[in-house]
């Protein structure tokens, strides 16, 4: 994996190969954050990944300077990576131990975008608790994005937006 853009734009990742993970794609991430470049400034946010996995949205967030970031997966050694990850660049990202629907039901804080990147086996029924849950945590203008597999339709669920396709991957907008 290597980081698209930002002040790390080139910059190779090596993620352990025993971390339970399905990183989200070079071509994908380049895609989705060629989308976020036109609507938001990088350096006002406040961004929460979820099912950060190896850190690959979060890094690419950070290396555009995202001021506040906040890493949220149940794997200790994914988390343990992103942390090491983040300090070998100088990168400030607060990395967090917790499922992630644990971590949005107990969480008071607001975010300008929320990522979730949950599993492919994740339940379907699950999803409409994680946007319910995520929307919660949204400021005002804030958006979710939930990277999913295209099997999965989020179209019908509440404050849906629009979807965009990339190989098995499918980006969903939530405002």
């Amino acid at each position: 994996m290597r980081i698209i853009s930002g002040f790390h734009k080139g910059r190779k990742i090596v993620a352990p190969k025993q971390l339970p993970v399905r990183p989200t794609t070079d071509r994908s991430k380049e895609a989705l954050f060629n989308i976020l470049h036109h609507q938001l400034d990088f350096k006002e946010l406040h961004v929460l990944d979820l099912f950060s996995g190896t850190g690959s949205i979060s890094y690419e967030f950070a290396s555009r300077g995202v001021p506040h970031l906040t890493a949220v997966d149940q794997n200790k050694q994914c988390i343990a990576f992103i942390n090491k990850t983040a300090q070998n660049l100088n990168l400030v990202i607060t990395p967090i131990q917790k499922e992630s629907l644990h971590f949005l039901q107990a969480d008071s804080n607001y975010y300008d975008v929320i990522f979730a990147d949950p599993p492919y086996d994740f339940e379907e029924t699950y999803y409409s608790k994680l946007i319910d849950l995520a929307l919660k945590r949204l400021k005002t203008e804030g958006q979710l994005i939930i990277e999913h597999s295209t099997k999965i339709k989020l179209s019908e669920l509440e404050r849906f937006v629009h979807s965009r396709d990339y190989g098995s991957a499918t980006f969903s907008f939530f405002h």
